[in-house]
């Protein structure tokens, strides 16, 4: 385990380069999976989840090869040698259960994958997953082994298209359901899907393999059969998570960054909130530079949603901003329920938020009639001390090395391994725009201790 250690009050200032998105990259792992052919991926990000992904493609029979320092990897997969995920990967991230829409058409096996892990947020339930794909003529069922829980899938007869209605437009089904129909005879419409820009990612990669897949503008998705597959080159587009947290970073330390790389178009909705609250940018040519150059100011009204809405993985770093803006904001949870547990360690910073059950919102949620802390109001401008910090998830986990940036005391963070699953190089790209922080070895510290305590006196 790593720590980090950092002393606030600098602005950040500087250049940096955005990487490859972990939600499109961990996901166009998976869909290599569907044919033998070779996938060659570009702009890759040398993070947790992707090195975790690709073990699991190991697993299965993939051959990778990974050039981290050109972030360019090769993959392919001409046979199956098993179509068993140990449950060593039991809550390692979320990609498992996106196996079963992958391997369904890949095999007449069964197919066995631990339970779905992640961050601790809400529940993640996979019942939307289930009921799609068996919809298409899968046999899904959860059993226990060896005290965990692990689903069971097969599609003996094969898998038949058909048509799909999602109760809510979850990015994982959304998935899942594309990568099974794929293989299924016939076409599939699936409505009420997720399109997210790391969706659209994936059916472009979907497309350059072989498939025929359509969006439509009232959310529908229609995939047909694949016949046959090919050779594919792709470029995973920018994380904008990433340049999202750079950009809340800047503004709040009331410094300067451009990113490199970093995409107009999959950031128009955190742009508009950014411009309200008198956040400062520049799109150029060659990605977004962000700014401050004006005292924030609140009053903000922000609802996660779906996209185009405003995304549910922006609103922890978002939140720390606001403390930082001159009056209340609200913030209206409407994807997780359980997503504002990291508030109380910025309220201990000194940061004004209060939690309320009900829908501060334009409507009620679909977690009206439940009793989840799902709305928030934050008060600014609150001045923020330093802390001795453990990270829950990986978001929380940005946002607290944000209020340690906005901090003139020192403050210690550990779990950092959360962090490396979502942010490349994420010390060292805070050094390059001169933050004070450093990473040390809590392993190393222990060791020494050990060392020391056996020392006769």
């Amino acid at each position: 385990m790593d720590m980090l250690k950092i002393k606030g009050g600098k602005p950040l200032q500087g250049t940096i380069r955005a990487a490859g998105a972990k939600n499109a990259m961990t996901k166009l792992l998976v869909a290599s999976l569907l044919s033998d052919r070779k996938c060659t991926f570009y702009n890759v990000p040398n993070i947790g989840d992707v090195e975790i992904t690709v073990n699991l493609c190991k697993e299965l029979g993939s051959k990778v090869e990974w050039d981290q320092k050109d972030q360019i990897l090769q993959i392919q997969t001409e046979e199956l040698k098993t179509s068993y995920i140990p449950q060593r990967y039991s809550g390692s991230n979320r990609i498992p259960i996106l196996m079963i829409g992958a391997l369904l058409g890949r095999t007449s096996n069964d197919i066995i994958v631990p339970t779905a892990g992640g961050d601790l947020i809400g529940l993640r339930p996979v019942d939307f997953h289930i009921q799609a794909l068996q919809q298409l003529g899968a046999e899904i069922e959860y059993r226990v082994m060896k005290k965990e829980g692990a689903y069971f899938a097969q599609a003996h007869s094969g898998l038949k298209g058909t048509v799909i209605t999602l109760h809510y437009p979850s990015v994982g089904a959304t998935e899942n359901t594309i990568l099974a129909a794929v293989r299924a005879k016939g076409t599939t419409y699936i409505k009420k899907a997720a399109i997210e820009p790391e969706i659209i990612d994936l059916i472009l990669f979907l497309q350059k393999l072989g498939a025929n897949i359509m969006v439509d503008a009232d959310r529908t998705i229609c995939i047909e059969e694949a016949s046959s597959f090919y050779d594919v080159e792709h470029t995973v587009l920018s994380d904008r998570n990433e340049v999202a947290s750079y950009a809340m970073a800047a503004i709040s330390t009331k410094g300067r960054v451009f990113i490199e790389g970093a995409e107009h178009l999959h950031m128009i909705t955190f742009l508009n909130k950014l411009r309200e609250i008198g956040g400062r940018f520049e799109v150029k040519k060659q990605g977004i530079e962000f700014f401050y150059d004006q005292p924030l100011k609140g009053g903000l009204h922000i609802e996660t949603g779906v996209h185009p809405g405003f995304m549910t993985d922006w609103q922890q770093p978002f939140v720390v901003l606001m403390t930082q803006a001159q009056g209340a904001s609200i913030v209206h949870e409407t994807v997780y329920e359980n997503r504002f547990g990291y508030t109380r360690t910025l309220k201990e910073m000194g940061a004004d938020i209060e939690l309320f059950t009900s829908c501060l919102g334009s409507g009620p949620c679909r977690f009206a009639p439940e009793s989840h802390l799902h709305s928030i109001v934050v008060k600014g401008i609150t001045l923020l001390r330093g802390k001795d910090i453990h990270i829950p998830d990986l978001r929380a986990g940005f946002a607290y090395v944000m209020a340690s940036l906005l901090s003139e005391d020192m403050s210690t963070i550990d779990n950092v391994e959360f962090l490396d699953r979502g942010y490349e190089g994420l010390t060292e790209k805070l050094v390059s725009l001169g933050a004070d922080i450093q990473r040390e070895s809590l392993a190393k510290k222990r060791n020494l201790k050990t060392v020391l305590d056996e020392i006769p006196v």
